[in-house]
C-alpha cells in the first residue's frame, strides 16, 4: 500500500522560502523514484523535481534549478522540497508522487498525494 501526504504549503511573498514535506507509506523495494510536480490554475501538471531512490540522484526542472532542493529522510519516511527565492510564477498546487518502474524520471508516476497549495505574492 502506498500513501502520500503533502504538507507545508502556504501564502508567502516573493523572495521567501518554504519547505514542503511528503510523508510516505510504501514498499521501498518497488520504488524507482519519488518526485514533486505542480499544477497552476488553467495549466497542466508539470514536473518540478525527482529523486532516484536507489542512488539518491536528483533532477530538476530548469525553472527551479538552483532555487529548489529535493531530499529525503529515511528515518522519518519523509521527502522534502526546499523552495528558496520563491517567485509569483511558482504559485501552484504541489504534488508528491511515486514512480515504481524504471525509466525517465519526469514521467510515468504511479501514485500521487492530495496536493498542497503554494501561493507567492509580488
Amino acid at each position: 500500500q502506498v500513501r502520500l501526504v503533502e504538507s507545508g504549503g502556504g501564502l508567502v511573498q516573493a523572495g521567501d522560502s518554504l519547505r514542503l514535506a511528503c510523508a510516505y507509506s510504501r514498499r521501498t523495494s518497488s520504488t524507482y523514484a519519488m518526485g514533486w510536480f505542480r499544477q497552476a490554475p488553467g495549466k497542466e501538471r508539470e514536473f518540478v523535481a525527482a529523486l532516484t531512490w536507489r542512488d539518491g540522484n536528483t533532477n530538476y526542472a530548469t525553472t527551479v534549478k538552483g532555487r529548489f532542493t529535493i531530499s529525503r529522510d529515511n528515518a522519518k519516511d519523509t521527502m522534502y522540497l526546499q523552495m528558496n527565492s520563491l517567485k509569483p510564477e511558482d504559485t501552484a498546487v504541489y504534488y508528491c508522487a511515486v514512480k515504481r518502474s524504471g525509466g525517465s524520471y519526469y514521467v510515468g508516476y504511479d501514485y500521487w498525494g492530495q496536493g498542497t497549495q503554494v501561493t507567492v505574492s509580488s
